[in-house]
C-alpha cells in the first residue's frame, strides 16, 4: 500500500491542517511526521455530529470525563492532538480551558455568511456555509422547521424569496419526496459556481483512471495509471449492510441527494443534502460526503463508502460522468470511473 504521507510537506500550515482534517487524513499524516499536536485557526469550530459524546481531561477514552456533550453543541477547535486511543483513529480535539473530545464525534465547522444571489431558472446548487441551518415550512420562523440542515450539505435551490419581515429566503426543493419545499435564510447558503464542479485531470483518459477501496484498511486510493494521485480514510459497511466486494463503475452521479430508509412517520435514518454523491450499484451503494459523523477509518455504513465533505468532493470532481452545474444528475452506465473493492 502506498505511503501517503510521502505526498504531503514536512511542515503543515493551518491551511494544510484543514484541508487534512477534511479528507479525513489527519490520523495518518500526523504520527508520521512525529508531531503531538498542530493548531486550528482561531474561527475553527466543531459542532457535537452524534446525539452525544463527552470531554475528557487528556485525549483518550480511558481518561477522566469532565462533561457530557450532546448533538448539535458547537465547541471552538485550537487543536488537533495525537491520543492513545482509539487505534483506527486516535486524533482528539483539543476545547481550551475545558478538556479533548475524539474527533469522530465532532463534525469540523466554519461559520461564512453570503450575500443572497438570484437563482436562474431551474434552479441552482447550493452549499451550507454554517454549522446548521433550519429549514421551515415557509418564509418564517414561526412554525417548527422540517429539517434541520448542516455545514458542507449541498442543495437544490429554486427561488429567491422575501419574508414579510425583509428577510431574504432561498426556497428549496426536496429530491425524496414530491413536492416538498423548505425555506433557509439565504445568507446561510452558498451558490456554488462552474469552478467548483469543474473535473479534476480532464486530460487523463477515463481508462487510466481507477478507484480503489481497501475495505480491510478502510482507505480509499485514486489512481492514474500507476500512479497514486489521491488517498482517504472511508467508513464503509457494516455486518449486515457489509459494502460488497468487487468491480465496479461511478456510473450515476448526484451533487445532493435526500437519502431515507424506513417508515417516513419512524425513519431508520434521514439525511435531506447528502453531498458529492457517486453511486457504483442499482441497490444504493455510493461514495457520499458524510455530517452525520466524523468516524472513518473503521466500518460503520448501511453499505455506502462514507466520506468526509471534503474528500467525497475530490472524487465526484475526478470521477466522471461529469455533472453539469446546472444538471442535478448524470447517469451513464458505460461512462464510469472503474471502482474495484477488495477485502
Amino acid at each position: 500500500m502506498p505511503d501517503f504521507t510521502d505526498t504531503f510537506p514536512s511542515r503543515l500550515s493551518r491551511r494544510d491542517v484543514l484541508k487534512l482534517a477534511g479528507l479525513g487524513l489527519l490520523s495518518l499524516v500526523l504520527p508520521a511526521f512525529g508531531k503531538r499536536e498542530v493548531e486550528f485557526p482561531a474561527d475553527q469550530q466543531g459542532r457535537v455530529a452524534f446525539e452525544r459524546t463527552a470531554l475528557y481531561n487528556r485525549p483518550s477514552f480511558s481518561g477522566k470525563r469532565v462533561a457530557g456533550l450532546w448533538r448539535d453543541q458547537l465547541l471552538p477547535i485550537a487543536a488537533a492532538v495525537v491520543g492513545d486511543t482509539p487505534d483506527y483513529n486516535r486524533i482528539w480535539y483539543y476545547i481550551p480551558h475545558r478538556g479533548y473530545v475524539h474527533s469522530g464525534g465532532v463534525q469540523p465547522v466554519q461559520l461564512k455568511l453570503n450575500a443572497p444571489q438570484p437563482i436562474p431558472k431551474g434552479g441552482a446548487l447550493a452549499e451550507v456555509t454554517v454549522p446548521y441551518t433550519d429549514g421551515y415550512g415557509e418564509p418564517a420562523r414561526i412554525r417548527a422547521p422540517r429539517y434541520r440542515l448542516y455545514y458542507a450539505t449541498t442543495h437544490w435551490a429554486v427561488r429567491l424569496v422575501q419574508g414579510k419581515n425583509g428577510d431574504i429566503w432561498y426556497q428549496l426543493e426536496d429530491d425524496k419526496w414530491k413536492n416538498y419545499f423548505y425555506y433557509v435564510p439565504a445568507r446561510h447558503l452558498r451558490i456554488l459556481q462552474e469552478a467548483d464542479v469543474a473535473p479534476l485531470s480532464p486530460h487523463v483518459p477515463r481508462e487510466e483512471k481507477r478507484l480503489r477501496v481497501d475495505l480491510t484498511r478502510q482507505i480509499v486510493t485514486a489512481y492514474e495509471g500507476s500512479r497514486v494521485v489521491f488517498g482517504t480514510k472511508a467508513a464503509t459497511g457494516m455486518g449486515y449492510y457489509s459494502t460488497p466486494v468487487g468491480k465496479f463503475s461511478t456510473y450515476h452521479k448526484r451533487p445532493y441527494r435526500h437519502m431515507a430508509r424506513g417508515n417516513p412517520a419512524a425513519p431508520e435514518f434521514d439525511l435531506p443534502g447528502i453531498p458529492w454523491v457517486c453511486y457504483i450499484t442499482e441497490k444504493g451503494i455510493s461514495f457520499h460526503g458524510t455530517y452525520w459523523h466524523n468516524d472513518f477509518g473503521k466500518p460503520r455504513s448501511h453499505g455506502c463508502i462514507n466520506l468526509s465533505p471534503t474528500a467525497a468532493h475530490w472524487i465526484y470532481r475526478w470521477t466522471t460522468p461529469v455533472v453539469p452545474l446546472d444538471a442535478q444528475y448524470n447517469y451513464k452506465k458505460h461512462l464510469g470511473t472503474l471502482v474495484e473493492i477488495h477485502q
